[in-house]
């Protein structure tokens, strides 16, 4: 099976079509265990997110903050490895047809081959990979073996990003470009921030990519906001919390995970 960065150009393209932007939901392979995990992937995009991002559980992660960093300590504490992560995108795209990334740190997939970690990712069905610290001048080894697998390489840009560094950085991406909302780690907060709205159109100057904002956003109102702005609204922390909260309860969890799934495409519809 090759890679499937063409489906999730086509999901993307029909958000905009229908004059929305796109739902990207997070959730960590193998929390609170990897039938568990598979299962919330899946629940998140039944009750409506389009794209969902499978993260590789790092034990020194520098974006997360400590909801998915809590979720991370579960997954690694119950065994979860790369296999286990493959399986979830493999799983997860087979019971939806959805676009499954995967987000990982970049020494996780240095040291376990960038071509073999590519093969297996487009083997599974997964759509490509968001590699928040991988500089851009260091990518071409792994680049190269994405598109060979036809997966999109997604690359993090940040409020502090220069004009001349953006650009360099979504000249290298594929699929979308990942922007951060705001300097720091993620989570939810209160408030989204004005700095997204500029850093997005900074952004778009520079390349034809769609635009997808996350780091904060975990209601509905807040995913209005972004999609007032934004091609697409990245929602990570919230639903990690929801399973947190619903600890021993898997029924209750998944639940949880989809109706705030569905709250949050009530959300990107309204735009604001």
């Amino acid at each position: 099976m090759t890679g499937q960065a063409e489906l999730l150009g086509r999901v993307l393209a029909r958000a905009e079509d229908e004059d929305r932007a796109a739902l990207v939901g997070y959730l960590p392979a193998g929390f609170p265990t990897v039938d568990g995990g598979i299962a919330a992937c899946t629940a998140l995009l039944a009750g409506g997110c389009d794209i969902v991002e499978v993260g590789l559980p790092h034990s020194d992660p520098v974006l997360d903050g400590p909801v998915i960093q809590t979720a991370d300590d579960i997954a690694l504490r119950g065994g979860v490895r790369i296999a286990d992560v493959m399986r979830t995108v493999r799983e997860t795209h087979a019971a939806t047809g959805a676009p499954v990334l995967c987000m990982t740190y970049w020494n996780p997939v240095d040291r376990y081959g960038p071509e073999r970690f590519a093969a297996e990712l487009a083997e599974a069905g997964g759509a490509g990979c968001i590699l928040p610290d991988l500089p851009v001048e260091e990518s071409e080894v792994w680049r190269k073996a994405a598109e060979q697998h036809s997966l999109a390489t997604v690359f993090v840009v940040a409020p502090s990003s220069r004009d001349e560094r953006l650009a360099r950085i979504t000249a290298a991406g594929s699929g979308f470009v990942y922007a951060a909302s705001l300097m720091g780690v993620t989570g939810t907060r209160a408030s989204v921030g004005r700095e997204a709205e500029e850093l997005v159109r900074r952004t778009r100057a520079t390349t034809d990519l769609p635009v997808c904002v996350g780091l904060g956003v975990s209601n509905a109102d807040q995913a209005a906001e972004v999609a007032s702005f934004a091609d697409g609204v990245i929602v990570g922390s919230a639903f990690v919390k929801r399973l947190l909260d619903h600890s021993g309860d898997p029924a209750g969890g998944l639940a949880a995970v989809r109706e705030l799934a569905a709250e949050l495409a009530e959300g990107v519809r309204r735009r604001g």
